[in-house]
């Protein structure tokens, strides 16, 4: 049962997720080339990896919303390798010779991907994830999640600045961390609760997940 939340009761739509993208990549053009082989934050990839991570997570949730009957008890079997040992598994990656510039398409393709998968599947859609099935506004607000974490991941490795909106922290916050504390600024609570800060009072967590069942209609 989703436990009710205190923060911003709008809807996570689409539109969030197009405004996340666009945030993104307006943050990460910044980058200079010579950065993107950087450690991404405290993560172990590099910052390339981390946004073919990203590319990578949006295609497999679109993926996950796509078939007539959504898969209920796994993922879409496409086939996830590793380049190196402790990078993350992906079925997408950009090509190199393209630079960050291709890779930055790749990524906003596969934002674009999703949003068009999450504006057209029956809102009523279920599909596995691991922290529990999810309906597409769910897939919505997990990818907003991903980006702004893992920018602000990015932000640190490449050395840009990075604070996003607080509204669209709140809707996130309220789809996917209802149990999360109120009263601090909301993309610190964000933050705090995919692991990234502490806040007074409750320590930095080493583990966490999301809330993915869908709210009542």
């Amino acid at each position: 049962m989703q436990p009710t939340s205190p923060f911003s009761p709008e809807r996570v739509t689409p539109d969030d997720l197009d405004l996340a993208v666009r945030l993104t990549l307006t943050a990460l053009r910044a980058a200079p080339p010579e950065a993107w082989e950087g450690q991404a934050g405290s993560l172990e990839w590099s910052c390339w990896e981390t946004v073919e991570h990203l590319s990578d997570g949006f295609l497999g949730y679109a993926a996950q919303l796509g078939p007539k009957q959504p898969p209920q008890d796994g993922y879409v079997p496409f086939a996830w390798s590793q380049v190196r040992a402790g990078a993350p598994a992906n079925a997408i990656r950009a090509d190199r010779s393209a630079g960050p510039a291709g890779l930055l398409q790749v990524f906003e393709a596969c934002g674009a991907i999703l949003g068009a998968m999450v504006r057209t599947a029956p809102p009523t859609t279920l599909a596995f994830h691991s922290y529990g099935s999810s309906d597409p506004e769910g897939f919505t607000a997990m990818a907003v999640v991903e980006a702004l974490a893992h920018t602000h991941d990015l932000a640190e490795g490449l050395g840009l600045p990075w604070d996003p909106p607080a509204g669209l922290c709140t809707r996130v916050l309220h789809r996917l961390f209802p149990d999360a504390p109120t009263g601090h600024a909301p993309w610190l609570t964000l933050r705090w609760a995919t692991g990234r800060a502490e806040l007074p009072g409750h320590p930095r967590r080493t583990e966490w997940q999301w809330h993915g069942a869908p709210l009542p209609r």
